[in-house]
């Protein structure tokens, strides 16, 4: 594949970036990795016809072993690293796993993507630009099992900020199709493009990193997949996606927002599926 990234450092010089200096291309974990500030792991197994959650997550284990390695022994020990190859979630635990001498708060997974879809999906529903539709949460997996919660969101309507639940007045459509809509979003793109999701993977990727680095907007917070603390009823030490507030490069778990017995139902079961995940991999993590 170095030729295949030969071709990508020759298109990312001809975009004639200003503030890009250099561009190292290497197939070296041990090169990749060295004194960085920020990795972003992009690259999985991709889940194959036939192929069993547990064969997936074996493969990825091996690929996620070397990578933490690597970043333990020559990154910064303030590196943020933010996975995207799926299971994102469940890779993140691994490899956090393979590298002790980083904070577990240095890890986490893009679950921005989800809140994206789910802002957009509003903002179409309202009428709205998407940047008009303030703190939807994604609870839990980077899966079709996520939980997509509007209930402490607003959308801007006539210049005030409007409950998501007041302004759509449709709790069918909020309580069913939306939450579906933004499950399966991934699935439809690639039926559609026949690929997997890029360009909007990449806007998210940027979206997650510039808040951990510059913080949140004042009132306002962001989905990422972090290592739980045991907010919420989630299992410490699960890689899950949470509401959170972000300054000075570090983050906070927003507390104290009512849970519905629908909501609880829908965040315990994308947790089930998680503590699944993290046990399978844990047999692979022991060997």
């Amino acid at each position: 594949m170095m030729g295949n990234l030969e071709g990508v450092v020759m298109e990312m010089q001809d975009c004639a970036y200003p503030l890009l200096e250099e561009v190292v291309a290497t197939a070296d974990p041990n090169v990749a990795f060295a004194d960085i500030d920020v990795a972003l792991c992009v690259g999985a197994m991709p889940r194959k016809e036939g192929m069993e959650r547990k064969d997936l997550l074996k493969a990825n284990a091996k690929i996620f072993e070397a990578q933490g390695k690597a970043l333990n022994q020559f990154a910064k020990k303030t590196v943020k690293v933010v996975v995207v190859g799926n299971p994102a979630n469940t890779n993140a635990f691994i490899i956090s796993s393979y590298a002790p001498d980083i904070p577990k708060t240095n890890f986490s997974c893009l679950t921005r993507l989800d809140e994206n879809r789910a802002k957009a999906q509003i903002a179409l529903k309202c009428g709205v630009f998407a940047n008009e539709v303030k703190n939807v949460t994604i609870w839990g997996n980077h899966s079709s099992t996520q939980f997509p919660d509007i209930e402490h969101g607003t959308v801007k309507v006539s210049g005030q900020d409007v409950p998501i639940r007041t302004a759509i007045n449709d709790d069918d459509y909020l309580n069913n199709e939306f939450i579906k809509c933004v499950q399966t979003r991934g699935a439809a793109v690639i039926k559609a493009r026949k690929l997997s999701s890029a360009t909007s993977a990449a806007k998210a990727i940027c979206d997650h990193m510039r808040d951990w680095w510059f913080g949140t907007n004042e009132g306002e917070w962001a989905s990422m997949g972090v290592c739980s603390d045991g907010s919420y009823g989630i299992p410490a030490g699960l890689f899950y996606s949470y509401p959170l507030k972000i300054s000075n490069r570090s983050f906070q778990i927003v507390q104290g927002l009512d849970i519905s017995n629908f909501a609880r139902e829908k965040m315990d079961a994308t947790a089930k599926e998680l503590i699944e995940e993290r046990d399978m991999a844990s047999e692979f993590l022991a060997q």
